[in-house]
């Protein structure tokens, strides 16, 4: 087996040059092999306030020019443990949102025949419906750790059954997440209706709230969040709209009292002995951004993530 390809020296070409993909990772086509592929969906039709999203995974990739090759958090070098590449961007329709969901669980399709793992930089939170359709086609129903400020588990928006608050809702009908090892974490805000909450344990998930990570503190969530997902194959989704405006301002449904980055980050690492088969980090808005907050804080969360599965890839390689 060839050794990865890591990301551009930063020693020899400055970070602020070059190509922005991922990291500074090889683009999938410049590679033999892939374990892991981050990919863009740059798509934003499914949203019901602020528009802007479909310039996510530009912005993200942008700041993530300055992240480097070795994780000291998780002690994982994951770009040496693994081949990571960047797959570019999936193109989706814009104008109409059926063919687009469609394009998007196509193209999640083919290229999970090219890579092991996809990470997946929204974009608005509809795509979290095709990705899952695509990771059950081969791992059958996934348990879902969902980091977000809503639920997502709506039932239509102006009659539409599809939108970026209805994703989970529609693939729990489908039979898409296991209903016994889901879990939303870092919910808050208003709701319509009590109703809301009692429709959402119908459909298979618990929920840890950012009040209860308040109140409790991070590791009392970690571990309700831990045991509710078990040892599941798991697919993370995370709308950086969990976080508190104040660390990600650029997202299209911001919501008081949320989590910070810190929180967040340390969240993710603590699921480093679980088998994360999928991934999407989604909801980041530049227009709505400054300084590049809401696109460091993204691109973090999608090292971590990447680190995560390089991590068990590495691992699984070791044992044989």
């Amino acid at each position: 087996m060839t050794e990865p390809i890591g990301p551009i020296d930063a020693s020899r070409v400055p970070r602020y040059a070059g190509i922005a993909t991922f990291a500074r990772l090889p683009r999938i086509e410049e590679v033999e092999r892939a374990d892991i592929a981050v990919v863009g969906v740059p798509f934003d039709s499914g949203v019901s306030f602020r528009p802007g999203a479909r310039f996510g995974p530009s912005h993200v990739r942008e700041a993530s020019r300055l992240l480097r090759p070795y994780n000291p958090a998780q002690d994982v070098s994951p770009f040496a443990e693994a081949q990571v590449v960047d797959a570019g961007d999936i193109a989706v329709n814009p104008f109409d949102l059926q063919e687009a969901v469609q394009d998007v669980e196509r193209a999640a399709r083919d290229l999970s025949g090219r890579a092991q793992r996809i990470v997946t930089i929204g974009g608005d939170h509809t795509i979290a419906l095709p990705l899952l359709r695509a990771v059950h086609a081969l791992h059958g129903p996934v348990a879902v750790l969902h980091f977000d400020a809503h639920l997502d588990t709506w039932d239509t928006y102006f009659g539409a059954p599809i939108t970026h608050g209805t994703p989970f809702r529609r693939a729990s009908e489908e039979g898409l997440i296991d209903l016994t090892a889901s879990c939303h974490v870092g919910t808050r805000g208003p709701l319509y209706a009590k109703q809301d909450l009692e429709d959402d344990e119908r459909l298979g998930f618990s929920i840890v709230t950012s009040e209860f990570v308040e109140e409790h503190g991070v590791e009392a969530a970690i571990e309700r969040m831990r045991a509710r997902i078990g040892d599941r194959p798991l697919y993370i989704s995370i709308d950086i709209d969990v976080l508190d405006p104040a660390h990600a301002p650029g997202t299209g449904t911001p919501e008081a009292g949320g989590l910070t980055s810190r929180e967040l980050l340390r969240m993710v690492r603590s699921l480093a002995d679980r088998d994360v088969v999928g991934a999407d980090v989604v909801e980041v808005a530049p227009a709505y951004d400054h300084a590049q907050l809401t696109a460091v804080a993204a691109s973090h969360v999608v090292y971590e993530l990447v680190t995560l599965m390089a991590a068990r890839i590495g691992r699984e390689r070791a044992a044989g």
